[in-house]
């Protein structure tokens, strides 16, 4: 990729002897780590590692968390997609990512929630749980929150704030709680 092409991000990462170590830690924990993965200082790849795959060109930023919280929890992360500051990624089934995704700071996504029987303490109830999958070319804008069983499609953009707990289509612009289409991308 030319220097022009690449994101002002992209262009300004050094791969210092630290992040090289990193990469190379997390590589003999995880299910697959990918070539030029940029893992940030305070990055947190949790409970079952072997569970997380993540693709070439990666930026993981300081503070991120990214958990498989079963032995059965599948996490995905595509080409050269970034996670950003202190964003939350939880799955009890399967979050999958797609490539070229920008996911800004303090973004929580997270594929499970309590269940809230009466009669029944809630901290004794079963989670509840159903995957998310995000495609290729999405933005998510800060403090989004992706809750389970939803399906960002293509190129769609979610905005700052947003409680997404519907489907978003392809090229959608999604914002508030909860999340509305707004507009679509032209």
């Amino acid at each position: 990729m030319s220097e022009e092409g690449k994101s002002q991000l992209r262009k300004h990462l050094k791969f210092t002897l630290r992040n090289r170590w990193r990469s190379f830690y997390q590589s003999t924990r995880l299910g697959n780590l990918g070539s030029r993965v940029f893992i940030d200082k305070q990055v947190s790849l949790l409970r079952f590692p072997g569970n997380i795959n993540i693709d070439d060109e990666v930026v993981l930023k300081q503070g991120a968390q990214i958990c498989a919280c079963n032995s059965s929890a599948k996490i995905s992360i595509g080409k050269r997609t970034t996670v950003g500051f202190y964003t939350f990624i939880y799955a009890s089934e399967s979050i999958e990512i797609g490539d070229d995704c920008l996911i800004a700071p303090f973004v929580y996504i997270v594929d499970s929630d309590h269940s809230i029987a009466m009669g029944e303490r809630i901290n004794t109830q079963a989670n509840q749980t159903e995957g998310i999958s995000i495609g290729n070319d999405v933005w998510i804008a800060t403090g989004a929150k992706i809750l389970k069983g939803v399906t960002i499609g293509e190129g769609a953009v979610i905005a700052a704030g947003a409680v997404v707990k519907e489907d978003v289509p392809a090229y959608g612009i999604v914002g508030g709680v909860p999340a509305k289409v707004i507009g679509s991308r032209k």
